[in-house]
């Protein structure tokens, strides 16, 4: 079975370019805050505090069309509609952006497959669609939040279960083996 992972220099790569793209860049700070309020949402099944609920299934389908679950989970395995939610509170400028956005994406929706959502189209009819607005600023603000709330921490709310550390090959487990450094080594030769 042949596994296909992130690199990580592809990984900082594609953040990069969502990040130049996108309305909004977040800081480090910013994004562990979010996470942090994302992870108490989504442990207690609360409502969005700002998304309305069809702005979030909307947004969770082109989250999951961004990252998709293959034969790894997705973003929507990793929760990142709730990263969305809590980032953009205080950015009513980029959720401005966003909102427009679904609202030209739901006329395409109607339009072209008499559906009036874009959460209930195929995939394949999914991508058609964002296909075409690939380039525009409302796609690369949705690129760069599913990005960043994959790959947060998952006691912060995103890359819940891990899923974003499995999609680039992070192991966290040899992180905390000895020797910690050249202090303990020190340490253990005086047998102190």
């Amino acid at each position: 079975m042949e596994i296909n992972l992130l690199t990580r220099r592809s990984f900082l790569r594609l953040l990069q370019n969502s990040a130049s793209k996108s309305a909004m860049v977040l800081t480090l700070p910013t994004i562990i805050s979010a996470c942090q309020e994302a992870n108490q949402n989504r442990l207690t099944a609360s409502a969005f505090q700002t998304l309305s609920s069809t702005e979030g299934m909307e947004l969770d389908a082109i989250a999951e069309r961004i990252l998709p679950a293959t034969d790894s989970p997705g973003a929507r395995d990793a929760g990142v509609v709730y990263f969305f939610d809590n980032v953009l509170k205080d950015r009513t400028e980029a959720l401005d952006i966003l909102r427009n956005g679904l609202h030209d994406l739901q006329k395409s929706t109607i339009s072209e497959f008499n559906s009036p959502s874009f959460h209930s189209l195929s995939s394949l009819d999914q991508d058609q669609l964002l296909k075409r607005i690939e380039g525009t600023e409302f796609f690369a603000t949705a690129r760069y939040l599913t990005i960043a709330g994959m790959f947060a921490l998952p006691e912060y709310g995103g890359n819940r279960n891990l899923v974003g550390d499995q999609l680039v090959g992070f192991d966290d487990h040899f992180g905390w083996t000895i020797p910690f450094g050249y202090y303990d080594a020190d340490y253990m030769e005086k047998g102190e």
